[in-house]
């Protein structure tokens, strides 16, 4: 697979002149916030579950330990909050497309990512969305993740497998790295018809990767009400413009 354009594109910030705040305290205001909706979490017991899929192929090498970390990072801060079950799936390869059992361990997941190398192959994105509607079909799934960086597959099988899990109230949340305009357009059609939402991450924004994955696990937790209440998070707001 050909490598992708990987250029930052940095959020910029101080705006207006107003200070500031170093990367820490953004995350740690972020967090604090998280741990303020704990209360207002659904009553019913039910813990969110997220399926976290990932692209392994090639491409994505040179970012791939650091991606690796900060998400390891993002499931430990979910944790914090309680409610979520994660399943981690990724494909590479010649075919290749597993699965983990659910998951409501942080370090647990670590060790299964850490576990994955990737290798030179297609993308396999209509397999992660078929596995995600028979899963939600067996019980509730609160919301999918994708991370990748590419789409080598038909645009329209993998629209009609949104818009699939659009009807079973599982929202996609695609987070493209670098700047593939044909992924750009697929991903974005995929959100609306799924009720998700779509942003662009690189592999020098480390806080933006956080602030990202953090959001969407705030509302796999807590449903639209729970990112609602992270006015503070720039990224929370703009999930919650896309989001039906």
């Amino acid at each position: 697979m050909a490598g992708k354009d990987k250029s930052k594109d940095l959020a910029e910030r101080g705006a207006q002149g107003k200070p500031v705040r170093s990367s820490r305290d953004e995350i740690a205001a972020f967090v604090g916030k998280a741990r303020e909706l704990a209360a207002m979490l659904p009553g019913s017991g039910e813990r969110g579950r997220l399926i976290f899929a990932l692209d392994a192929t090639m491409s994505r090498q040179p970012t791939w330990d650091s991606a690796c970390q900060l998400q390891a990072e993002m499931f430990h801060r979910s944790a914090e909050i309680g409610g979520l079950d994660v399943q981690l799936v990724y494909f590479r390869g010649f075919g290749e497309c597993r699965a983990s059992k659910w998951v409501g361990n942080p370090d647990r997941l670590g060790e299964l990512m850490s576990a994955i190398d990737c290798r030179g192959g297609h993308t396999q994105i209509a397999k992660v969305l078929a596995h995600a509607r028979k899963e939600a079909a067996r019980k509730r799934v609160h919301a999918v993740v994708y991370v990748g960086d590419c789409m080598e597959e038909d645009v329209d099988r993998l629209c009609a497998h949104a818009g699939e899990l659009g009807l079973l109230h599982v929202p996609l949340f695609m987070f493209q790295e670098g700047h593939d305009s044909i992924a750009e357009r697929c991903f974005k059609e995929m959100v609306r018809l799924s009720g998700g939402a779509w942003s662009r991450f690189d592999s020098g924004a480390a806080d933006q990767l956080r602030d990202l994955l953090s959001a969407v696990a705030i509302y796999a937790s807590g449903g639209r009400a729970a990112l609602e209440k992270l006015s503070g998070s720039g990224k929370g707001r703009l999930l919650l413009q896309q989001l039906r």
